[in-house]
């Protein structure tokens, strides 16, 4: 399965492939590592196996263009959205390179690895778009400088950004959990149980439930003390609105049937 994802993403990073073409893999991708989650959650619950292990990930963020706190309240987002939580080293500065610190269960972790390069990638180039779409029409309006258009684009890139990631994170919340209540009422109409007795999807979902305690007491374990997140003083609501809608329509394949089986931390700390 892992090596399937693998190449479904390089394919979505190839340079020959169109817009929607790349996409639908990244979408397909999104869809099994999804799917893997709650396979492997069920698995263990099913054999009384240990739950997945507690591990952490450091992501590098660009800084390029002066986004960089944007980029990472978007990624921090959407890895909440796998039931993960986040820290920031170094988002003080404009233009270098963040890291971000990812807490998580090692399913999510490595479901993370492989799919926000390719989600950062969409997200970017819709940002691109948008944002000289929407200076090209403000142009028109009136007599703009080009340090005031310069301006409205900064912000409107930064809250499209924020609004993409936020409503990304909306859907795969959606779609785990729709996942899991299809998983629980097959299972409920089946009568599967494992060897004590026991629904084996209920199983599964204190499994997954438990996965967030124990990421949450392990984050505030490694960062027990961190500086509250410095929210972006620029805001555009037509740049959130269409980020927002962008975010709401990417191809992430979780609107296909579903046939099988936290709000986001983001601060500054070291």
């Amino acid at each position: 399965m892992v090596e399937r994802v693998r190449g479904l993403l390089r394919m979505a990073e190839d340079p020959a492939v169109t817009d929607a073409e790349s996409q639908a893999f990244t979408a397909k991708a999104a869809e099994l590592m999804t799917r893997h989650a709650i396979a492997e959650a069920e698995a263990r619950a099913e054999r009384g196996e240990e739950p997945d292990a507690i591990s952490r990930m450091d992501y590098t963020v660009s800084g390029v263009g002066g986004h960089g706190k944007a980029r990472v309240k978007a990624l921090a987002d959407i890895a909440a959205a796998y039931g993960c939580q986040s820290a920031v080293r170094g988002n003080s500065s404009e233009n270098t390179d963040r890291t971000i610190i990812l807490v998580g269960t090692t399913n999510a972790l490595e479901a993370l690895r492989m799919l926000m390069p390719s989600i950062s990638m969409q997200m970017e180039a819709s940002a691109r778009f948008m944002s000289s779409t929407h200076v090209s029409d403000i142009r028109e309006l009136r007599n703009y400088t080009r340090s005031e258009l310069e301006t409205e684009r900064k912000r409107y890139y930064r809250s499209f950004v924020r609004a993409y990631g936020q409503a990304v994170a909306e859907r795969i919340r959606e779609f785990r959990a729709r996942l899991q209540e299809t998983v629980s009422s097959k299972t409920g109409a089946g009568g599967v149980t494992d060897g004590d007795g026991e629904n084996s999807t209920r199983g599964a979902e204190l499994v997954l439930r438990d996965d967030l305690h124990r990421v949450n007491e392990e984050f505030h374990k490694q960062f027990p003390q961190l500086r509250k997140h410095r929210p972006e003083r620029t805001h555009s609501a037509a740049g959130y609105r269409a980020g927002y809608r962008r975010g709401r329509q990417a191809e992430l394949g979780l609107e296909t049937p579903v046939t099988s089986g936290g709000t986001s931390t983001l601060a500054e700390g070291e």
